[in-house]
This record gives structure tokens, sequence and C-alpha cells, in this order.
């Protein structure tokens, strides 16, 4: 049964995170849909930060040529400003059809206290995972989304340079396959600890190729930078793919692709979330996708990728200086 005062209470109080100008954002006041059908109410407990998408929607650095394409599913506002943008919440339903009330759920919406949708749009947080770390389900999806497209099979060397929130989870799931051998690259030493820690070698890039990764049989690139995309190319065995799960925004990105990239046959290949594989696209719907990823999550281990929690009030002051952050990996705002 719907509960109508729940709802009135919180279309009174909702308040959502707005990215208003360059460098800035602010909290504004939410309007609530009305409950009708399968509608729900959600009260908002976790959000996650995408530390690299959100940190060029910050800057106002997505490309015009974009603006419809990286729409947010429950995205307001236009590119470059004002913008309410986000896609991991993680929350208690507290009004609408009997079968949702009091269940935990994730679903791809903006940052906000309190939402209606559709309950369709909801995924089932499955018992024993925490909010905090559900979070992480849009994460996950894309690295679910990169292996697919990669393609690697037991026993293969790969390797994954950039240590983000994204490459750290692109590890995780290479290395739970029998026998492969992966290799987390990344300028900050400080990773090693949390690569070994998902069950992953390390190498500065300054090591490729000379020792370890090298002759790779499969290379995901995840650092959004021109030297990181060499050291994936340099990393690469003959013939091997590199997966390009960067996105760089407006930014030009220079690579070297005279000297051996011909004459050894490589393969650089896009992978994006928006986009399931083909061979996939008839069986595979974005929910199933999405309920896969979530899934996923059961390992204890992934909460070490958390390493920052933002009261929500507190966004707009900290979130700016957040995304400049090299040591920071994800960040969950908390609403209690």
């Amino acid at each position: 049964m719907t509960n109508f005062d729940e709802f009135a209470a919180s279309s009174e109080n909702a308040r959502a995170l707005w990215y208003t100008a360059p460098g800035e954002c602010a909290l504004r006041a939410a309007k609530l849909p009305g409950l009708e059908g399968d509608m729900v109410l959600v009260r908002t407990l976790a959000t996650g930060v995408s530390r690299g998408t959100e940190r060029l929607v910050c800057r106002g650095n997505v490309p015009q040529a974009e603006w419809q394409r990286m729409r947010a599913p429950f995205q307001e506002g236009h590119f470059p400003f004002p913008v309410k943008y986000g896609y991991a919440a993680a929350g208690i339903v507290e009004a609408g059809p009997d079968e949702f009330l009091g269940s935990s759920v994730f679903c791809l919406f903006p940052h906000q206290s309190v939402f209606t949708v559709s309950a369709g749009h909801l995924v089932r947080i499955p018992s024993g995972i925490p909010l905090e770390r559900a979070v992480l389900a849009a994460s996950m999806e894309t690295a679910l989304n990169a292996l697919w497209d990669g393609m690697p099979s037991p026993g293969d060397h790969i390797c994954v340079v950039g240590g983000g929130v994204v490459g750290l989870l692109t590890a995780w799931l290479a290395a739970r396959i029998p026998a492969t051998r992966v290799t987390l690259v990344d300028v900050n030493p400080a990773r090693r600890e949390m690569a070994e820690a998902l069950g992953c070698a390390f190498s500065l890039p300054e090591n490729v190729p000379q020792n370890l990764p090298h002759n790779q049989d499969l290379v995901f690139h995840t650092s959004a930078t021109a030297a990181g995309l060499q050291s994936a190319l340099s990393a690469a065995g003959d013939g091997a793919t590199v997966i390009e799960m960067s996105w760089y925004g407006d930014a030009p990105v220079p690579a070297l692709l005279g000297s051996d990239f011909h004459s050894r046959r490589l393969v650089l290949k896009s992978s994006q979330v928006g986009r399931i594989r083909a061979e996939r696209r008839d069986r595979w719907s974005f929910k199933r996708r999405l309920e896969t990823a979530m899934s996923l999550l059961a390992d204890p281990v992934l909460d070490r990728l958390i390493t920052h929690r933002i009261p929500f009030d507190s966004a707009p002051e900290r979130l700016p200086a957040l995304f400049d952050d090299p040591d920071a990996l994800a960040a969950v705002l908390t609403y209690e």
C-alpha cells in the first residue's frame, strides 16, 4: 500500500545536487512527480560519484557533439550548465506498491535526497551487500561491459593501465578468470597495495615494456591520459587488442600510431557502457547487465575502493577539490 504521508513529507524536503558553473555545484530543491501506478518513493542513503565523468561535467568539458548521448537516465538541465547529473543511487523504498516497501534498491539516478521513479528502473540490492558498496554497481557494469568487448580467456596475461575505480574493477574481474595473470599499471605507487589486495600484480608505467607487463594478450586502458594510452600500446603483445575505456571529453589525445603500431598488427578498440556488444544484444537487456554487475559486488574486498565519504550537505564545497585529489578512488555521498 502506498504511504502517502511519507510521500507528502518527502515532496517538501527533496534536494538535489546541480553542477552550476565550471568548478561549482549547489544543492537545489527538487520537485517530485506524484505516486501513480508502479511509481515508488526512494529515500536515498548513498550515491556514488563518478570521478572521471563527473569531473568533466563539473568543469564543463562535455563536448557539444556528445550532449545528447551523455545525458544520464534522469538528468535535469542541459550541458554545459546548469545540470543535475549522476547515476549511482542506493536507498530504501518508503512508499509505493507493497512488494517494494522497505526494499534496498539501486537506481541510475542523480545525487538527490529522495526521488520517485517507476519500479521498473530499480535493481534490488541483495542481502549482504551494504548500500555504500552497492553504489559501485554502475562502475562494475562498465568493467563487465569492457570484458565482454575484450573477450579474455583462461590463462591470458592481461594488463590494465589506470588504477581508478573502473580500472581496479576491470582488473579484479579479469583476475577471477582461471589461470589469468593480471597486472595493474599506474603512476601512483600507492596503488600497489590495492592491486595486490584484488589479486593482481602491479607495475609503474616506466617499467613498460622492459619489465612486467610486456607481451600481454589483452590490455585495458582506463587512465584517460595520452601517456597511459602509450603505455597500453607498449604493453600489448604482437597482434593483441587494447580496449580503450577512457573518455577524454573535449580534450585532444595524441597517440603514436607510427613506429611499430602497424607492423605489430595492434588493435585499438573502444568500449563504452552505453552499448552492449552486438552478439549479446538479443539476449542481454541493460537491466540484466546491471543486475549481474550488482551480484558481482558480494566480495567485501571491494569496500577498499571507497576512500571518501562526504555528507550530502557538504558536497558543494568538497566535490570540486575531490576531483583533483590523485589519491581518491570511489567517493560516496552519505545522506544521514
